[in-house]
């Protein structure tokens, strides 16, 4: 036998019976929470051409992706995430299409250096992506429905920080930054490395207010007061519009009645060739990194023919699930409600129960290998089946109650009332 025959790689799962069933139904529930606030889902390849991921190597480095070849020596990729083909779908096939445009998606991911801390190398992604409008309104709509979309999960114990990239954009343009010394600002930032970030200010030729600012940016977060205290401090039009944009977006917010899951967090700044506007991110307890993470993205649309804003997000089922173990939330088990079994002369319709058992709701497992009614009882008690529907003929049945172990006799008509 071949020495890996029977284990899968690194970085990927099986997913069995218990747990399969709680994604798929936590699958079902988010996609409902996207379909009725009118986002229509799509489905992209799981593999697409490399050039359509290569124009954002700061989104999605090309190390951090699977690659492979076509016949004709074109290099493709598995894809890495999901906003990238939404917006080549956009400005493509939706391009003559009325904005704006809502889309949804379920769909597993791959990224080649995503291992360890409960991340996989494959895993499930689920968000939106509203096209085609920048509003204060757009961008509350769709933190809110990540909110939904969380509290659809079960999870209550959670917090979406949201940022502003055009905030920390207006300081470093007053400040006078070079572009190399930016990056490396962003970093320390986003990384909350404050001696990191007073180094790299002391070097710079910028007045000391702003420099304070500059420094205190990792600890720049709350609630609103944190805007207020902010803007007391003189700031360029560019620092000034991002703040209010962050306003507006909260108190939308607040009327959504959303308020307690939201906080301010001026020092949320990665990926600024990517974002153009608010960012966020959600956080839990017992995942070790965000549940979601979204964000305005005004200039990728364009790359691909049509220029129109957009905003979405992306949330991760796989840690989705290891936060509702690790908080010990109840959750969903597969179960089996009733057992048909007959005897030779109620087979026909013992298939006609089952059929109407199933048509209400119930889920109803077939004895298949026809044992005596005493294995039949071992067998479904262990199982955790709920009782037994015996069907001796076309008229005489006889219910077992597992727990109770109590039996009773109805005819057909009895039955399926």
């Amino acid at each position: 036998m071949s020495k890996w025959k029977i284990y899968t790689p690194e970085g990927v799962q099986d997913i069995l019976f218990n747990e399969c069933f709680l994604k798929r139904n936590l699958e079902d529930k988010i996609r409902n929470i996207f379909r009725t606030s009118g986002y229509l889902e799509v489905e992209t390849p799981t593999f697409e051409f490399y050039d359509v991921f290569s124009e954002d190597s700061d989104m999605t480095p090309q190390e951090t992706m699977f690659k492979f070849f076509d016949q004709q020596g074109r290099i493709l990729v598995l894809r890495p995430e999901m906003t990238i083909p939404v917006a080549r779908i956009a400005a493509t096939k939706y391009k003559d299409i009325t904005t704006p445009i809502r889309c949804s998606y379920i769909g597993n991911t791959f990224k080649y250096n995503e291992l360890g801390g409960g991340k996989q190398k494959e895993f499930t992604q689920a968000g939106i992506e509203l096209l085609g409008v920048n509003t204060p309104e757009a961008d509350a709509e769709v933190i809110a429905t990540a909110i939904s979309a969380v509290k659809a999960t079960g999870l209550e114990n959670f917090q979406i920080d949201i940022g502003q990239v055009e905030f920390f954009k207006g300081l470093m343009e007053e400040a006078g930054i070079s572009k190399s010394d930016i990056e490396r600002m962003r970093v320390l930032i986003d990384r909350k490395d404050y001696l990191g970030v007073e180094e790299l200010v002391k070097g710079q030729n910028i007045n000391e207010e702003l420099k304070e600012l500059i420094f205190s940016l990792p600890r720049l977060f709350g609630s609103l007061d944190v805007i207020d205290k902010v803007e007391k401090i003189t700031l360029n039009k560019r620092s000034i519009a991002a703040l209010e944009n962050l306003r507006k977006v909260l108190q939308i917010l607040e009327d959504y009645g959303y308020s307690k899951y939201v906080s301010v967090d001026l020092g949320m700044v990665q990926s600024l060739n990517y974002y153009t506007g608010i960012i966020f991110r959600g956080f839990t307890y017992g995942a070790g990194f965000p549940i979601l993470s979204g964000g305005r993205y005004d200039n990728l649309v364009g790359k691909f023919g049509k220029s129109i804003p957009a905003i979405g997000f992306s949330l991760g089922i796989n840690m989705i699930m290891m936060a509702l173990e690790r908080q010990k939330i109840n959750k969903e088990k597969p179960k089996i409600d009733s057992m048909v079994c007959y005897g030779i002369d109620g087979r026909k319709v013992a298939f006609k129960v089952s059929q109407e058992l199933r048509r209400q709701g119930l889920v109803v497992e077939m004895d298949v290998m026809l044992q005596d009614l005493d294995e039949i009882k071992k067998y479904a008690s262990g199982k955790g089946i709920g009782g037994i529907v015996f069907i001796k003929d076309e008229e005489n049945i006889d219910l077992y109650n597992i727990d109770s172990e109590e039996t009773s006799s109805v005819n057909l008509s009895e039955l399926l009332k």
